[in-house]
């Protein structure tokens, strides 16, 4: 199982929407390294959900329900079909990821407008212990 991260303006789909509508088709994707991205999930992988904007922060988890593929309204994107998976109460805010000093390497931090990338073990370890409930 591999883990992503996802990131979302919470205006446009907030993981509440997510939570409440239970599966949708994640789009609108079209920067070339992260349609790559989204072309590699497969079924069973998690994908952390990350709100954009104002109060930055990894919200809540999703699981890959069907593989990344092509965009049929789009061909220079790609869709994934995720499934709500839990809702991460408090949030975890950029501030104290970047703060942490372990993921200065990590495109979260390092390409700041990178809409989906992968995230490395560390970072999914590191959620665990902030989470144990959640089923990360």
């Amino acid at each position: 199982m591999t883990y992503f991260l996802a990131k979302t303006e919470p205006a446009t789909y907030s993981i509440e929407d997510l939570r409440r509508d239970r599966r949708t088709i994640w789009d609108g994707v079209t920067n070339p390294q992260a349609v790559k991205t989204i072309r590699s999930m497969q079924s069973g992988d998690r994908v952390f959900v990350y709100h954009s904007g104002g109060a930055s922060a990894v919200v809540g988890l999703a699981a890959v329900v069907a593989p990344g593929r092509p965009d049929p309204r789009n061909p220079k994107s790609a869709v994934v079909d995720l499934e709500f998976a839990a809702l991460l109460d408090p949030p975890t805010p950029l501030s104290e990821i970047k703060q942490s000093k372990q993921f200065d390497d990590w495109a979260l931090v390092r390409q700041g407008r990178l809409s989906t990338m992968e995230a490395p073990k560390k970072f999914v370890d590191w959620m665990r212990k902030r989470y144990p409930k959640s089923g990360i």
